[in-house]
């Protein structure tokens, strides 16, 4: 469980430790080298000395001071407007392109925390949310991502910081080559989170399931595809956890590349089997509204009521014949949640990606799909292990 309140400020790094040299995973691509010389031993040292190490580092791109706004942080528009529609083997064409050779292999991870208040345990509301990422951008030079007026989140280089329709921070690292460096980097950004939440009364804890209050307690963030999304859900979901994943549940991800469809499918397989031992290692939800509730991973649990058509076990994923054509069949029917155009989402919930392809989609009739909609459409599919941006992903 990673805890990031009410920690004295001594015990996550030491007094004089400019704080301006501890972004580890900014332009990292040009400075493995550099790197790579520190990273001996990282597994065996503590948190402390694990920042102190990679403080060192001579990390260039970790600019400081007040970011910039960019674009919001739904999905970009193809630049060229389709004219030909997609067909199924450029979609099947679309994840072969993920193939990497094991030496351009590397690890991303995902990481959410639920907030609350010192004094109430509340969970923050998004002006005290909105206000963190203010500060944060401000003080460690994120540039800040906008919806309209709404901030939604933070980039700096190939890392994000975002927030759950609950209101849980999530940070979705760069692509890294070891774990030592994923070490580093969620250790940096912890310390950089509760730095900046401290001087607003707030703190943040790692727990799979939020352990006290209900939904109706819970302030709903504002986005776009939240609203969309909240709408759905039920008509799909199971009485009472249809909401619950969306507002109660917290994660950790990651993101895995692959060398061929052969190594795909083998660690997608390898995920299934591997999927119940993680859960037992590391659970760690077994409270719900502040009453146990008879599972050690209340987050789990609550997972196998939310739509059935995007979050169970591929049941085909043993046979012979699966691969990307396979992947790529079952994503075709799990039913759509939206598309972005002209700057907006679009809500096509439970429409089907086929009848897109047809340019028969009800939203947008006439309309062809892009790639960019297609891995729009992967990116709400979360069954135990998953393809998604040329990227295999395991959740824990």
């Amino acid at each position: 469980m990673a805890v990031v309140s009410q920690i004295p400020h001594s015990q996550i790094l030491p007094d004089g430790l400019e704080r301006n040299k501890i972004r580890t995973a900014c332009s990292l691509k040009d400075n493995l080298p550099n790197f790579k010389k520190h990273q001996v031993g990282f597994s065996s040292l503590s948190c402390v000395e694990r920042i102190k190490r990679a403080s060192n580092l001579n990390i260039t791109g970790a600019k400081r001071g007040y970011g910039v706004i960019v674009a919001g942080n739904a999905p970009t528009e193809d630049a060229v407007v389709t004219t030909e529609p997609l067909t199924k083997a450029d979609l099947v064409s679309y994840l072969e392109s993920g193939c990497k050779p094991k030496e351009q292999w590397r690890i991303g991870t995902e990481h959410e925390n639920f907030g609350f208040e010192f004094g109430t345990l509340k969970s923050p509301k998004y002006e005290q949310i909105r206000e963190l990422l203010e500060r944060f951008s401000a003080r460690f030079g994120w540039d800040k991502v906008m919806e309209g007026d709404i901030i939604t989140g933070l980039k700096q280089g190939k890392q994000s910081i975002t927030y759950e329709p609950g209101g849980q921070l999530e940070l979705s690292g760069a692509p890294l080559e070891t774990l030592h460096q994923t070490s580093a980097e969620i250790n940096t950004y912890l310390y950089e989170v509760k730095a900046v939440a401290d001087e607003l009364g707030i703190g943040f804890v790692g727990l799979g399931f939020h352990p006290k209050w209900s939904v109706k307690d819970t302030p709903l963030m504002p986005k776009e595809r939240f609203d969309i999304i909240r709408k759905f859900v039920p008509k799909v979901g199971s009485i009472p956890y249809r909401h619950d994943v969306l507002h109660r549940a917290s994660t950790v991800q990651v993101n895995l590349d692959y060398s061929s469809e052969l190594d795909m499918v083998r660690k997608y397989r390898a995920s299934f089997a591997l999927q119940p031992i993680a859960i037992a290692l590391f659970a760690n939800s077994p409270f719900c509204e502040g009453k146990p509730t008879g599972y050690v991973s209340t987050r789990s649990h609550v997972w196998t009521g939310y739509d059935n058509d995007r979050t169970y076990v591929l049941p085909y994923a043993f046979d012979d014949s699966f691969g990307f054509e396979g992947y790529v069949n079952f994503a075709l029917d799990v039913p759509m949640y939206f598309i972005y155009r002209d700057k907006k989402h679009i809500d096509c919930s439970g429409m089907s990606f086929r009848d897109f392809m047809n340019g028969n989609l009800p939203a947008i009739p006439g309309q062809l799909p892009t790639f960019n909609d297609w891995e729009t459409h992967l990116a709400t599919i979360y069954p135990e292990g998953f393809v998604v941006d040329e990227t295999w992903r395991m959740i824990l």
